[in-house]
């Protein structure tokens, strides 16, 4: 499917050169050839993309553009919906063109970056955008033709995680029960502040004192407002802290070690 010709005009507009735009305006009437073929589309170096409510960052997606005519121009970018033409988020609004460098070993590839800034309070006004994009890339040939591909990548936003920690009593008797209660919570992006995150596994998990390691001692459910809490037996010193993994929409998240002196 093709990109909306009134946005692939905006922005094509923006970066190419003159000579190019009649051809440009042509290919948005319908005229387009599918010779070009897209790889190795990357978003975020292959991480997700964890915004909080003010996060602001540079996202940069890189990619592989061949044509047998040669790459005049290409560019790519994320949407979010049914469709290109039902999306519910395109970032960014007008994305720019990307750089393309042809490869010295074969003039009809080129390898193309392009990164712009993402602010979460600007660009992501409600949760529903989280979890998997597709990446739509485009390119336009030697001889003034273009493609678009919808879906060659895909990029995941998600949701920012915080989840907290506090085991008590301290100093406990060995063999005497520790009680453990924390609190899972996530950015509501429509909000702009942490709502609790109900429902979720997150893990227990304990390091001796001396160690480096931490054992996963059991998995509790978080309650109501992401309520954590669940109870274990003193053996020895060491530190208590909860993790959770993430899910499709939301990144994980693990609290700092809380230590308990056992006597």
């Amino acid at each position: 499917m093709r990109i909306r010709p009134a946005v692939a005009v905006a922005f094509l507009t923006a970066t190419l050169s003159a000579s190019m735009l009649p051809a440009i305006a042509h290919a948005a009437a319908g005229s387009a050839a599918d010779d070009t073929t897209f790889s190795n589309v990357v978003v975020n170096g292959g991480k997700d993309i964890v915004l909080a409510p003010t996060t602001r960052k540079t996202v940069t997606i890189t990619w592989t553009a061949h044509d047998p005519e040669g790459v005049a121009a290409s560019w790519a970018y994320p949407w979010h919906g049914p469709n290109t033409d039902d999306a519910d988020g395109v970032f960014p609004l007008y994305p720019p063109a990307g750089t393309c460098a042809v490869s010295p070993a074969d003039r009809t590839t080129s390898t193309c970056k392009v990164s712009f800034a993402v602010d979460a309070a600007r660009d992501f006004d409600h949760n529903g955008l989280a979890g998997a994009w597709n990446v739509l890339a485009g390119a336009q040939d030697n001889t003034d033709e273009w493609t678009e591909i919808d879906a060659a990548g895909t990029a995941n936003f998600k949701r920012y995680a915080k989840v907290t920690v506090n085991a008590s009593p301290e100093p406990v008797k060995k063999g005497r029960t520790i009680t453990v209660t924390g609190k899972l919570t996530r950015a509501n992006w429509e909000s702009g502040t942490y709502t609790g995150y109900q429902g979720r596994p997150v893990q227990l998990q304990f390091r001796k004192k001396g160690s480096s390691v931490y054992t996963t001692l059991k998995t509790v459910t978080s309650g109501v407002g992401g309520a954590l809490k669940t109870t274990t037996k003193a053996k020895t010193d060491g530190y208590f802290r909860f993790v959770f993994t993430g899910t499709p929409t939301t990144g994980p998240s693990t609290a700092a070690g809380d230590f308990v002196d056992v006597r």
